[in-house]
């Protein structure tokens, strides 16, 4: 055996030795350990990606409409898996596309590459929301077939001849209507009549009921429905769908 062969048997048992030991070689231990922290990242990629594509992402509050429920720039979950796998409920805060000419065109600030890189990043993965502002926020008032009418004597909001006592409305002081514009309408089949819980700043569907869209959201362009406010931390809360205030209204809409 020669002097080189030995060196590198040698060496080889070293190796070995300190394999068995526990240890490896310092070159191969920094190698290692980057290669391990290459692979989890990319893993917490994928799966954060998974989550926001199909279970549930996050997004931002750009208005007032949705008072007090909702403050401009609360950071709320919104579960994707609703409406396609879980049933849509009267009282749900769902999160929507633009049915048509509800949102004004919004101009796009210009931001370095840095900026721009970073925010991409943040928004693949579902911790950003930079469409916020191409998605509207509002709670369910009525479900296809329903028939809702504003108001009563009571100044209430009417679904399927059952009024509503809604506590988590917002109406200036002074008013008695549950909110401004009277309307009577029946919800058409694969549609939605949604209303902000800032009854009389918000341009929901009764705002929209003399547009092209009647005020009507389809259901096609629920993106989901909101869970809780994330964000910020002293504001954080489940988002309630209210049972006890339309309790009784699919009961009364069935029987028509």
């Amino acid at each position: 055996m020669t002097d080189h062969t030995r060196d590198e048997a040698v060496a080889a048992s070293d190796d070995r030795r300190a394999e068995s030991d526990g240890k490896r070689p310092a070159g191969k231990g920094w190698k290692l350990f980057l290669r391990d922290v290459l692979l989890i990242f990319l893993a917490a990629l994928v799966i954060s990606f998974l989550i926001k594509t199909f279970l549930i992402r996050s997004f931002y509050i750009p208005s007032s409409s949705m008072e007090q429920t909702l403050h401009i720039d609360d950071r709320i979950i919104v579960n994707q898996l609703t409406p396609d796998l879980m049933p849509l409920e009267h009282g749900d805060v769902v999160v929507f596309r633009d049915p048509g000419g509800w949102l004004s065109p919004t101009v796009q600030e210009p931001t370095n590459w840095l900026v721009g890189a970073v925010d991409a990043l943040l928004s693949f993965v579902g911790l950003t929301a930079p469409d916020s502002n191409d998605h509207l926020i509002k709670r369910i008032i009525g479900l296809p077939g329903d028939h809702v009418v504003c108001c009563n004597d009571f100044g209430q909001l009417v679904v399927n001849d059952v009024p509503l006592d809604e506590p988590y409305i917002t109406i200036p002081s002074g008013s008695t209507k549950a909110t401004r514009d009277d309307f009577d309408v029946t919800v058409p089949e694969g549609s939605l009549w949604v209303m902000g819980d800032n009854r009389y700043n918000s341009a929901d569907s009764s705002f929209h009921k003399d547009d092209p869209t009647g005020g009507f959201v389809p259901i096609d362009n629920v993106v989901g429905r909101a869970l809780l406010i994330s964000w910020p931390i002293d504001r954080w809360a489940w988002l309630d769908n209210y049972p006890l205030t339309f309790a009784g209204v699919d009961e009364a809409g069935a029987g028509k």
